[in-house]
């Protein structure tokens, strides 16, 4: 299984405003926060908003293939949240992550390479590789209080075509699948990966988040085929419902997350669409 690394100095911060991969969760549609439930939203708007950054390494002659970022970038996700910095009492970013979840539940990916990625694995975070992709996952940070080091980082163009075929996932490995009716970039798709396993993450109980962690976070992204997008709505898995701030529409649901310890019976094989 791919393998994570963490890394630790501090960084000196730079005003940053939204980019057009920046993603949040409409909680209120999927499962209550890892603290204990979702606020009401006016309570939840008003507090101080964090971001979640993430950064995929893109080098231009060796991009990562598409399903491996999103896959990968998932994964990202869940390590942070299942790090001791996070989980235990007094960790290094716990307050951080507690902030961000009750807030709004926002993550943006930028892509870097050379030097720009270098840089970045200076900073706190966690690097989670996949096949080909490298996705770089920072503790959360106020809005506007982006380190300089990822404030000038691109966020436009961050798309991503396939460097192999994809295949039915395997027997029992969680899914995260996509919506066939949707259209959005690699770096959009790669912050609603994120929030589909962070919504299953928070249904888990303990026993289940550490034998999904001893795994490596095993994970499969695929596009359901359009017959199984309305039944997979329907089947109370955790749904991620987009706030809408760029791409797509507002309430758009873009990943439900089907992980086997939330079905209720076996699940019938979900048929796969073809890779765009």
């Amino acid at each position: 299984m791919p393998a994570s690394s963490p890394s630790a100095p501090s960084a000196s911060s730079a005003s940053s405003s939204s980019s057009s991969h920046g993603s949040d969760i409409d909680r209120d549609f999927g499962s209550g926060s890892g603290s204990g439930g979702s606020p009401a939203p006016e309570e939840r708007d008003a507090r101080p908003q964090y971001v979640l950054p993430l950064v995929v390494r893109v080098e231009k002659a060796t991009p990562p293939g598409r399903t491996d970022a999103l896959e990968t970038s998932a994964r990202a996700v869940l390590t942070l949240l299942s790090d001791p910095r996070v989980t235990e009492a007094g960790g290094e970013w716990a307050e951080q992550v507690v902030a961000w979840e009750d807030a709004r539940i926002r993550k943006v990916v930028r892509r870097a390479r050379g030097g720009e990625w270098r840089r970045a694995g200076e900073l706190p975070g966690v690097t989670v590789r996949g096949q080909e992709a490298e996705v770089r996952v920072f503790p959360p940070i106020p809005l506007d209080g982006w380190p300089k080091d990822l404030a000038k980082l691109q966020v436009s163009g961050t798309d991503l075509e396939e460097t192999a075929e994809l295949g039915a996932p395997e027997p029992g490995l969680p899914v995260l699948w996509l919506n066939p009716e949707l259209e959005m970039s690699a770096g959009k798709t790669m912050a609603q990966t994120g929030h589909a396993a962070q919504l299953a993450w928070w249904r888990l109980d303990d026993a289940q988040r550490k034998e999904w962690a001893e795994s490596g976070f095993a994970l499969a992204v695929r596009t359901a085929a359009p017959e199984a997008w309305e039944e997979l709505v329907r089947s109370g898995l955790p749904v991620v419902q987009d706030a809408g701030f760029t791409e797509i529409a507002p309430g758009s649901c873009t990943v439900i997350a089907e992980h086997p310890a939330l079905l209720p019976h076996p699940a019938p094989t979900t048929p796969v669409n073809a890779p765009r």
